[in-house]
């Protein structure tokens, strides 16, 4: 798989000393593009620039108004597509007078229309790197892709990545009222191994039981997620390093903690509270949000649905430390299936190998 990171070509190749077998469903149904760009981009022409400057402006105002940072990532792609760091002299007066009421998408891909299917394709990367530079996941944005996709003559399987449709009944209620009975019966019958854990936690180490991190939810929310504390830090600010094997932090009752996942369990509150299922994709700590969103172009895709306490990544092994970008693409990949697939069983199916199957404890540390 080849794609760009950071404006270097590469050859994308999971680590084959560690990487886990992906699922039969996983090759049979999904492939994931990942890395901006990866098709052709179209031509740096004027009117084909002012074209794209006003599809791409339009996404920016999908969701009521352009914020600076999708502001700024229009003006990065247009000098990237122009290959100089000083923009046209049209470009700034443009973004001032553009008016979203008098936009017309028809009207603004008729000069992209004769195109090859790839530099089409390449139009709707724009627009999902534009729309997710926000850092959050718009049911708006999401219906203005589906809208441009159409009027660009693509196929939904020319864009399957980019514009991802849920499966039937992941918002549904019969979804939370399993989440609710799960987490409820759990809480119930189990308390005495969070009680146990809990006091664990206080006479190994001090400082608190309980450690709180920013995460992103649905819509990429800002949630506040529980767990034991396993390190004798709490980190939760601008930078916020990944556990490693052996890492100098992990106190010795959080090692065992992170190997058997019992420091997840105060997320069933989380569940409770209607910030979390049981399954979904993992969330991760709004710093790494923040960095993954600008190198996987399907990053922000995870948003569409609630962050889960394990998930399909997780019992195909990709959980822990992502220190390699693979890694978090295997991971984002899944979890995209798993938006794709899901079915109450398929949350039970995931749920029966997070307790028992090998895979799921690959990793953890």
């Amino acid at each position: 798989m080849l794609g760009t990171v950071d404006g270097q070509t590469t050859e994308m190749r999971p680590d084959a000393s560690d990487a886990p077998p992906r699922s039969e469903a996983y090759s049979r149904s999904y492939r994931l593009t990942a890395l901006r760009p990866s098709s052709v981009p179209p031509p740096a022409e004027e009117l084909v620039l002012r074209s794209l400057t006003d599809i791409l402006l339009a996404a920016a105002q999908a969701d009521g108004t352009a914020c600076q940072r999708e502001l700024r990532t229009l003006r990065r792609i247009l000098k990237r597509l122009t290959d100089s760091e000083v923009l046209p002299e049209w470009v700034e007066p443009h973004i001032a007078q553009f008016d979203p009421e008098r936009f017309q998408l028809e009207a603004a891909v008729a000069p992209l229309r004769e195109l090859p299917r790839e530099q089409r394709r390449h139009i709707v990367e724009l627009v999902r790197e534009v729309c997710d530079a926000d850092n959050a996941f718009d049911l708006e944005e999401e219906r203005y892709l589906l809208g441009l996709m159409v009027v660009l003559s693509l196929s939904p399987e020319d864009v399957s990545d980019l514009v991802v449709h849920t499966a039937s009944g992941i918002d549904g209620a019969a979804k939370r009222a399993f989440d609710v009975a799960f987490a409820s019966a759990f809480l119930a019958v189990g308390w005495p191994i969070l009680a146990g854990v809990a006091l664990g936690v206080k006479l190994s180490s001090p400082g608190p039981v309980l450690f709180k991190q920013r995460r992103y939810g649905r819509g990429a929310e800002e949630i506040n997620v529980y767990k034991f504390r396993t390190m004798r830090v709490t980190e939760d600010g601008a930078a916020v390093r990944q556990a490693t094997r052996a890492d100098s932090r992990v106190t010795r009752f959080g090692a065992f903690l992170r190997r058997s996942s019992l420091d997840e369990l105060p997320q069933f509150f989380n569940v409770l509270r209607g910030e979390m299922s049981v399954v979904g994709p993992r969330p991760h700590a709004v710093v790494h949000n923040q960095e993954y969103r600008t190198r996987i172009l399907e990053y922000m895709l995870r948003h569409k649905i609630k962050p889960g306490i394990t998930g399909w990544a997780q019992v195909n092994g990709w959980r822990g430390e992502t220190d390699t970008l693979e890694k978090m693409v295997q991971r984002v990949a899944h979890d995209i299936e798993y938006i794709r697939r899901y079915s109450l069983l398929f949350d039970m199916q995931i749920i029966f190998r997070t307790v028992f199957g090998k895979e799921s404890r690959r990793n953890a540390y």
